[in-house]
């Protein structure tokens, strides 16, 4: 399957526009209005993808969004009425794009009233592993287990991609958290 380049016309940008599900699509709208009240060069594409997509709604947006290779993403509720072997759309679109670092960055901004002053924390988490594995099978009827699992190869790579992170942003420590209590 062949990906067209990312589409550059005139300066403008295209980014793959995925409203989701809930207050997915009325956040969307805003964000329209906010880009083209502040002029910025992006136009958006839209697909359409709900915790209901087809495998061929699913397929599109992969597509799109290697096409043009970034999307602003809503929620997509995830049906948990569907067996645990269905795969989320979420998670879906995370294993497929390989999306495996969450990087949330926690900083607080001046002239803003806070309780705590000066926080600039970088927060990397691994997506695709852990309880995003989506390895979950009825034993017996009415209970699911789920496999929790962590490779050395993944946790190495999201490791590696914390240290490197840390050292292009010139922070001075990086610390490992880890969730052992909740499992």
């Amino acid at each position: 399957q062949s990906i067209p380049p990312p589409a550059k016309y005139g300066g403008r940008h295209t980014v793959t526009m995925i409203p989701g599900d809930g207050i997915g699509p009325e956040l969307m709208l805003h964000v329209r209005e906010l880009f083209r009240h502040a002029c910025v060069p992006v136009d958006f594409e839209e697909v359409l993808v709900s915790s209901e997509a087809s495998e061929s709604d699913m397929q599109n947006a992969l597509m799109a969004i290697r096409r043009n290779r970034v999307a602003l993403k809503g929620n997509i509720e995830t049906n948990h009425n569907l067996p645990p072997s269905h795969k989320s759309r979420n998670n879906i679109l995370r294993t497929n794009l390989d999306l495996f670092a969450n990087v949330i960055h926690c900083k607080t901004l001046r002239g803003v009233a806070t309780r705590h002053h000066d926080i600039d924390i970088l927060i990397v988490r691994e997506n695709t592993e852990g309880e995003y594995s989506s390895l979950e099978h009825e034993s017996v009827s009415g209970v699911v287990e789920s496999l929790k699992i962590i490779t050395k190869t993944k946790s190495l790579r999201i490791a590696e991609y914390a240290f490197r992170l840390a050292h292009e942003a010139g922070r001075k420590k990086v610390t490992a958290v880890h969730k052992a209590n909740i499992m």
